[in-house]
């Protein structure tokens, strides 16, 4: 009996194992095939990945771990216990298997990565259900299961992913750090740590996002994740200049945040004094007020955009106020432009200028052009508009962090190429040509007209100041390299936060100038009716 017993111990034993081998040569085999990825019955992406997760939650397996590898994928299970006092992963340590040596032969030696877990990630689970727990990490080589709208570029293309059983673990005190290691040369790139956000996307199972994410790096050779939560991890390449010194986040921030508020008071306080005198209400006057409605719109749009970029804002919120203010930005350049063209016609025409329904067709062009481009791109590809990330740096005992600052805006980098940058350029040149062009058409003006220099000298600084407050200062954009990009930072913010506030100077000085004028007239007619 003893014999037929630990027969039948041994039989069972040899079955278990069976089962096991069987279960991971399964895995093995899903993890090909999804690395192959061929025909027309393979499931999505997210399929393939959640399929994946399941399978390694599920796989019995001897002992304390299970790893299994193919040439892109590397898969991890890890039993662990209530009394888990953390986990560190490196590949180094990760002894090579069998299975990761492809057809042809060995394959190229991958830059290093690594991930370390803090014992507070199984606090959670084991409160709400104590027992044994799984955690499994999965190891993408390769960017293909992780497509996004912007066909994002990351660093190695590896995407370092982690799961525990019972639950997800978010909101860590002691963060999850994630190592990438490289030999690229990164100048000129931005590098951001991010995760896998599921359904952030329409077009894709999901996007990259920034959020419970801090960038270091520790060396020019590595990059160092800490995330407060377990999911894909990544890390962002994106070609811009260099990050900006985090020093500087709170001054700018303060100067913008003062800049703007006196400017949103200023363009109400014009509007307002416009409506109550109506004493003139010419052409030029109406497009004035036009500019003023615009800069007043954008400045409002653009201190909400960073209220509205936090997490707990539904993404079509933040979507819709970075698509307004793309538009009030648009709206404010294409102001700028009239009133340069409006200019010119004034000059070229010698102050005689008749047009049908003039500012009823600029309103059509100031107001409408931009709500079309914008209303184009909502309808073909809304994820232009969302969340953008701004990097600051700051650099302390030689390890570089990086800190992120959000705010509601154009994403794409292409579309801010061209409709942000390229609009405003195209703005700033022809505002600069009507600028010159109005200097030297007053100047034979003044050398004709020889009793009206004062006059002249008059509209000189007049069409300057004008012409230098429609659009010059947009031009500092284009200075944002090298060692002009400290001052840049600055005068940028100044001048342009105070935008709204340079034009009410201007409209109190003309309209002093107007009232002065029509006190001298009447005072000149008063005096030649008294005369005999």
């Amino acid at each position: 009996m003893g014999c037929r017993g630990a027969l039948f111990l041994c039989l069972c034993l040899l079955t278990f194992q069976t089962l096991m081998a069987d279960a991971s040569e399964k895995l093995l085999h899903w993890m090909e095939k999804m690395e192959r990825q061929r025909g027309r019955r393979m499931p999505s992406p997210d399929q393939q990945v959640h399929t994946l997760e399941q399978m390694l939650l599920n796989v019995s397996f001897p002992g304390y771990n299970l790893t299994l590898q193919t040439s892109t994928i590397q898969s991890l299970a890890f039993k662990l216990g209530c009394d888990f006092a953390g986990l560190a992963l490196s590949s180094d340590t990760l002894k090579p298997v069998p299975q990761a040596q492809p057809v042809g032969g060995p394959r190229q030696a991958r830059d290093q990565h690594a991930m370390q877990f803090p014992a507070e990630l199984t606090q959670d689970a084991c409160r709400a259900q104590p027992g044994n727990l799984r955690l499994i990490c999965i190891y993408f080589f390769t960017a293909s299961f992780f497509k996004d709208d912007n066909n994002s570029s990351l660093l190695n293309n590896y995407i370092l992913g982690a799961q525990l059983s019972h639950g997800h673990v978010n909101n860590l005190r002691d963060p999850v750090n994630i190592s990438f290691w490289h030999n690229q040369s990164l100048d000129g790139y931005t590098l951001t740590c991010v995760f896998w956000k599921e359904g952030a996307s329409k077009h894709h199972w999901g996007a990259w996002s920034p959020e419970g994410c801090h960038t270091e790096q520790p060396s020019p050779s590595q990059v160092l994740c800490r995330c407060n939560h377990l999911t894909y991890f990544a890390v962002l390449m994106q070609l811009s200049p260099a990050p900006v010194p985090a020093e500087l986040l709170v001054p700018l921030t303060y100067i913008s945040l003062v800049g703007c508020s006196i400017s949103i008071v200023a363009s109400l306080l014009t509007v307002l004094l416009h409506f109550h005198a109506r004493k003139q209400n010419d052409s030029i006057t109406r497009i004035h007020m036009n500019l003023h409605a615009s800069v007043l719109l954008l400045n409002v749009a653009f201190l909400l955009s960073p209220m509205l970029a936090v997490p707990h804002v539904p993404r079509s919120a933040c979507m819709v106020l970075a698509a307004t203010l793309h538009y009030t930005l648009l709206s404010c350049l294409t102001w700028m432009a009239i009133e340069g063209f409006n200019l010119y016609l004034l000059l070229g025409r010698v102050y005689n200028i008749y047009i049908h329904r003039y500012v009823l067709k600029l309103c059509a062009l100031g107001w409408g052009l931009p709500a079309l481009l914008v209303l184009f791109l909502l309808a073909v590809k809304s994820s232009v508009y969302g969340l953008y990330t701004i990097p600051f740096s700051t650099s302390q005992e030689n390890v570089t962090a990086f800190q992120n600052m959000s705010m509601c805006w154009v994403r794409n980098p292409v579309v801010h190429s061209i409709l942000v940058m390229g609009y405003g350029g195209l703005t700033s040149l022809f505002n600069l040509v009507v600028l010159a062009w109005a200097l030297r058409a007053l100047r034979r003006l003044r050398a004709r007209v020889e009793g009206q220099g004062a006059r002249a000298c008059r509209d000189t600084v007049t069409v300057l100041g004008l012409t230098m407050l429609l659009g010059t200062t947009w031009a500092l954009a284009f200075f944002s390299f090298g060692v002009f990009r400290l001052p840049q930072l600055f005068l940028f913010t100044i001048f342009n936060s105070l935008y709204g506030f340079f034009l009410f100077l201007w409209f109190c000085c003309q309209r002093c100038h107007s009232e002065a004028e029509a006190q001298a007239e009447m005072e000149a007619f008063s005096s030649s009716q008294t005369v005999p």
